[in-house]
Order: C-alpha cells, then structure tokens, then sequence
C-alpha cells in the first residue's frame, strides 16, 4: 500500500471522531511525520483533547496526557528517582513524558521551569535524571495546548520556546451542521471508544524515514531562505524567522508532500504551509498591533510579493 494511502486512513479515522476539521488533522500527521510538535492555539470544548487521542489510536501509539498546572514539578514532567529500601538502591520511576504521543494540556499555566523540562526533552527526545540520560521512546510527539482567551495566572512561553514548535494550529469552532452532527454522534457510545488503529508504530517510523527522501529542488530551497529573509527585513517585524524556522518549513513541506502523494515539494506547498509554520516565529513591533496587522497577515503579505521559482518538474 502506498504511503498516501496509508496516511489517508488515518485521516479517516480521526474524522469519525473530530468533524469537519480535516485541514487540521493533516497539518498535525504532517508535524507527526516530520518528527515536529504542535502547539495548538484555541477555546476549549472545540476537541483539542479529542484530536490528539484519535491521532494516538489511529496509529496504535501509548498516550499520555499533562495537566499544566502552577504548582506542577519538573520531576512530574519528566519523572524521577526513588529510592527503595530493599535493595538500597534508587530506581528512576518514569513521567508522562515518556510515551509516544503526549497531551500539554495548557502549557501556560505552568511556570518556566517546568515549561523548560518539556520544551527540553521535545528538543532532544531524551531526559536526564540524576546525572542519567535515558531515550524517550519513538515515535515521539507532543501537541501542547494554549487558551488564548485567558492571560491571567498564565505564563507565555518565551520566543526561544515557542520556536521548538513546527506548527501553531487553531481549530476554530465547528459550523451549525457539523455541531449537530457531534451531538448526533455523541448521543449513544462516544466514538473515540470504538476507534482502532489503522496504521502500526513500525509503519509510522518507516513513512518517519521516507519522508527524508522527498525531493526538496534548489529553487524550492532558495524560495523557502528568500521568505525568511524578508521576515527579518520587514518594518513591521522585531524578530524575524531563525534558520531553524526555514529547516521546519522544509521538513513540513516534505511531509506534505508526501501526504498528498508527490515525492516532489511544489512551491505550493510552501505557501500553504508558511503561515502555520513562521506564524509564531515572528515577534512584531508596537507598530504592527497599532495597525491590527498579524504574523500571519504579514507572512502572506510577504509571500504575495516574494517571486515564485519556476519549478523543474521533468522526472520527478
């Protein structure tokens, strides 16, 4: 079975569950794929939660969920050593973070010091305990929660953090007919209970590899690093796009790409990808938020007046 086709039963799948939000499910496989995380950005009850655990079945992955809270320790984060008393010895009782998919349910909330245990291990996808380094298993992805409505007894994460992120996603809330669909399927049995996995582990890390292979052209490169210039340039903006933010736009790219069932990435792709990936990359001047312009708006302004390469697409 094709790699696409494989990928288009888990968005199956996790539709059964969260309705009408397939741009959403593909944006966080695509994150998955590329060895990315996602921090996702919106009001509760629209199914932040629900997505992630669709995502963990349908792939057959263990899930964990952290509640951020004020008074949550680094060591309940990433785990810690205890001692016992029958062999005198100390034994490292691992945290939630040690799982395949995990849930960081409201980031903010939780002070910088915990924030930077989580944003660590998402970096380097190990922790270290007692002088110890120990591997978090793969696949390895975290989807972090924000509630962008509340700002009191919460703590932003600073740029430097948010730029471990491949993407920021919003879901938004659902159309009149889709509400109604939710509540004509959460009537009986919910449906996150009866999902099973369409795709194993082993496959997930074998499309993690493929992914790799998709052809990135030198002009899809030189576009990707022209767009990263111009954040940096632009008036408007006081901290434009690092090189890491381009290498991500790349990788999200490939994935994308992949996803839809090219071995190529389009400059499409790009541009399709550019504002979720280089939204929360970008920190703007005074002057933007007086004028009511976005990081987004400004990411789109930029593609608009960016040239586009002229793509070879002879044997690809």
């Amino acid at each position: 079975m094709k790699a696409t086709e494989r990928l288009g039963k888990v968005i199956d799948n996790i539709e059964k569950v969260i309705i009408g939000k397939r741009e959403i499910a593909e944006l966080s496989l695509v994150a998955l794929l590329s060895h990315g995380h996602v921090l996702l950005e919106d009001v509760p009850g629209v199914g932040k939660t629900m997505l992630v655990r669709a995502l963990a079945k349908s792939v057959g992955a263990d899930f964990k969920r952290i509640q951020f809270t004020p008074d949550l320790l680094p060591s309940d984060v990433v785990g810690v050593s205890i001692y016992s008393p029958k062999d005198m010895q100390f034994h490292f009782r691992p945290g939630p973070i040690m799982g395949n998919i995990v849930l960081a349910d409201e980031i903010n909330r939780t002070s910088p010091k915990t924030q930077s245990a989580l944003l660590e291990a998402m970096e380097e996808a190990s922790v270290t305990t007692d002088g110890v380094t120990m591997q978090i298993p793969k696949p390895f992805f975290v989807m972090a929660t924000q509630n962008p409505i509340e700002y009191e007894g919460t703590y932003p994460l600073p740029e430097a953090q948010l730029d471990r992120f491949l993407l920021r996603l919003k879901m938004g809330y659902p159309t009149r007919e889709e509400e109604i669909e939710v509540l004509t399927r959460s009537q009986s049995i919910p449906p996150i209970e009866e999902l099973e996995s369409v795709l194993t582990l082993e496959e997930l890390l074998e499309l993690q590899d493929e992914v790799r292979t998709i052809r990135v052209d030198d002009t899809i490169r030189t576009y990707i690093v022209e767009l990263a210039t111009q954040t940096r340039r632009d008036p408007y903006v006081y901290l434009g796009v690092s090189p890491r933010g381009s290498i991500a736009l790349m990788k999200a790219a490939q994935a994308y790409a992949m996803l839809k069932g090219r071995n190529y990435v389009t400059p499409d792709d790009i541009q399709y990808l550019a504002k979720p990936v280089f939204g929360h990359r970008i920190m703007l001047r005074s002057e933007a938020r007086y004028d009511g312009i976005t990081a987004e708006e400004l990411t789109e302004r930029i593609i608009a007046k960016t040239r586009v390469p002229v793509q070879r697409l002879v044997n690809q």
